[in-house]
């Protein structure tokens, strides 16, 4: 039997992280994460990263796995994704991916265009750059430099937008004209479920989560970190709004709104993401006995 890849992917909050493990224990596997921020070891509470016992519970890779001063893209998410799958198909059939990175799903399931190189001391200029200056800097160097990607890339996207100026700034051309729209091979099956929930339900979950993180630390955590407020790990939800509030730009009360709209706005942007992919199927999270009756007839139909 072709060994199978099951995505489960979605919008920041909506549950993926219960239904993964539901999954990869129906089908005695493990997880791989495909989240960009959960992966680092001084990020934990503003991440939302699984608790211990969900930890536990189904063996998980690339969860706290990494530093903030590791310099980790998609590119190289590809490649790690793919030496992990390697040796879990070595013994399972099945590997669970979940998390709310598109580019790091696409990435592994797809493969990455060939993009140059950026030299690191550049990538942590600009990266230094955003931190005091924000995103306006950000929009108005990405007009000068990339207009191609301000008029029709990710302009929403803090960090798409800072990979296009590294690009843009070290080889002169548009990081959208390296696109070529091919998709690598992949030696598995891959199954797209996708999790979501009506709108205001999502929301709701979305600010009940800030309330609880905010109750269980966030301000500490982030304040222990200031001194690297200027590395790209940093530049997420949940942090950069603290870090203005500890520099005077706003109150804590103001801070914590601000997490929670940024939040929503951020899950909006990934639902955008995943519904354009026509390969996922819809459920809510609670719907975990219909999910796995899904995937089961799909491991039965040959790719």
């Amino acid at each position: 039997m072709k060994k199978k890849l099951l995505v489960i992917a979605g919008p920041t909050a909506v549950g993926k992280t219960a239904v993964s493990i539901e999954v990869a224990r129906h089908f005695t596997t493990e997880i791989l994460s495909a989240d960009s921020r959960q992966c680092y070891r001084e990020l934990c509470i503003g991440v939302a990263r699984p608790s211990e016992e969900e930890l536990a519970a189904v063996p998980h890779h690339f969860i706290a796995s990494h530093s903030v001063h590791d310099a980790l893209t998609a590119a190289w998410y590809e490649q790690y994704a793919l030496d992990v799958s390697e040796r879990i198909f070595q013994k399972n059939d099945m590997l669970v991916l979940t998390g709310g990175t598109g580019l790091y799903i696409k990435a592994f399931c797809e493969g990455l265009d060939a993009i140059p190189a950026v030299p690191q001391d550049l990538r942590s200029f600009l990266q230094k750059e955003y931190g005091e200056k924000g995103i306006k800097w950000l929009r108005e160097q990405l007009d000068l430099k990339d207009p191609l990607f301000a008029a029709k890339g990710e302009m929403q996207n803090p960090q798409r937008m800072l990979r296009a100026l590294e690009v843009a700034t070290a080889t002169g051309q548009s990081i959208l004209s390296f696109r070529t729209g091919k998709k690598a091979e992949r030696p598995f099956q891959i199954i797209h479920v996708g999790l979501d929930l009506p709108r205001q339900e999502l929301y709701e979950r979305i600010n009940q989560r800030v309330d609880h993180m905010i109750r269980h630390g966030l301000t500490d955590e982030v304040q222990a970190l200031t001194a690297f407020r200027h590395l790209n790990a940093l530049q997420t939800v949940g942090y950069k709004e603290l870090f203005d509030c500890f520099a005077g730009a706003f109150t804590q009360e103001e801070a914590i709104s601000l997490i929670k709209q940024n939040t929503r706005h951020y899950a909006k942007r990934q639902l955008t993401w995943f519904r354009k992919q026509e390969s996922y199927e819809w459920f809510r999270p609670d719907q975990v006995k219909q999910i796995l009756h899904y995937l089961e007839e799909k491991i039965k139909t040959p790719a």
